[in-house]
């Protein structure tokens, strides 16, 4: 796999500050049971990484320590660290909000038959991949079969109540891009999904976010292997909105890795660009404790640009409506 940071580090992007922490996004491993051709964190089932229980401990005490509201779980597929239900268990207890960032086919791995409910009854939050409606496109990116396995998924949870108009427990799906071009607009998409979801499958969700991908790990690899990674860069640039540097997912967020180490984001984390604090070169979340890192420079390259272009992309969606903005490669040349 070719390393993209060399590209990425000469490209200037706009300097941004850190405000007030409100998520913690832990990836508890790189292990994964598939293995997408747009995966910003190359996870797979041959990868071994995976969070400890003493870090999972720490998690648990910088979070009772400090004003984070949300914690993001993600991975990999984090259900398959075995310290994910007792992490999820004491956030809940502490009153946290809770996500987790569902591939859908874990629902049906053996030992995870329970998943489902597990999940529900402790009102998790889930960010479910589905990136497509059309079952080509989803197993053209993620492996045969795991369309049919995504909508047995969805329908256990919509069983569960996940997704439904009258019910909490919220199941939000997650778009990208086939290749290489920007998402389209977030809401017009949505309203697509829920239609051809619903009419052939009974399906409902609350909402789509439309993820760009972003020019590093498997995909930035697939894009230099075409020589298409300064076309998609170009585009990227040419659809970036200054409006959408204000609320950039990094503002308000730390990514913690497998080992406890803290980035900006979790696609800095792909990319080892540790976040720098108090002298250090690489900050743990031990030296953050009780520390309040409000105003600190978050660092930032070419990559940046995928959350900035167009309507803006974040782990939470779309940043803005935006204007129409070029879609394709050929838009930018």
């Amino acid at each position: 796999m070719r390393d993209t940071w060399p590209l990425l580090q000469r490209i200037a992007f706009p300097p941004i500050q850190r405000g007030r922490l409100e998520t913690l996004q832990v990836n508890l491993g790189y292990r994964c049971n598939q293995s997408c051709t747009h995966c910003h964190v190359a996870a797979g089932p041959n990868r071994t990484e995976a969070m400890s229980g003493e870090t999972v401990d720490l998690v648990l005490n910088f979070v009772r320590q400090s004003q984070v509201a949300t914690l993001d779980i993600t991975g990999g597929a984090p259900e398959l660290n075995p310290h994910f239900r007792r992490l999820v268990e004491a956030a809940r207890a502490a009153d946290l909000r809770v996500i987790d960032r569902c591939n859908l086919t874990i629902l049906e791995e053996p030992g995870f038959e329970d998943l489902g409910a597990f999940l529900a009854g402790n009102a998790v939050e889930i960010v479910a991949s589905l990136p497509c409606y059309l079952e080509d496109n989803v197993d053209k990116q993620r492996g045969k079969g795991v369309f049919e396995r995504s909508i047995r998924g969805l329908k256990q949870l919509n069983a569960l109540g996940y997704g439904r108009e009258e019910s909490t427990l919220r199941l939000n799906l997650v778009y990208n891009p086939q290749g290489p071009s920007l998402p389209p607009p977030q809401d017009a998409l949505e309203t697509d999904y829920k239609r051809v979801l619903f009419e052939r499958f009974g399906i409902t969700f609350n909402r789509l976010l439309a993820l760009t991908n972003m020019p590093i790990q498997r995909f930035g690899s697939m894009l230099i292997s075409k020589g298409q990674f300064d076309d998609y860069l170009a585009l990227l640039r040419h659809a970036h909105l200054d409006a959408n540097l204000q609320t950039v997912m990094c503002r308000n967020l730390l990514s913690v890795d497998y080992r406890g180490y803290v980035y900006d984001c979790d696609f800095n984390q792909m990319l080892d660009l540790p976040l720098r604090h108090d002298g250090r070169a690489r900050a743990h979340l031990s030296d953050l404790v009780s520390q309040d890192i409000r105003g600190s420079r978050i660092t930032t390259g070419g990559h940046c640009f995928g959350c900035t272009a167009g309507q803006g992309s974040s782990c939470g969606g779309a940043l803005s409506e935006g204007p129409a903005q070029p879609t394709r490669l050929q838009a930018a040349e």
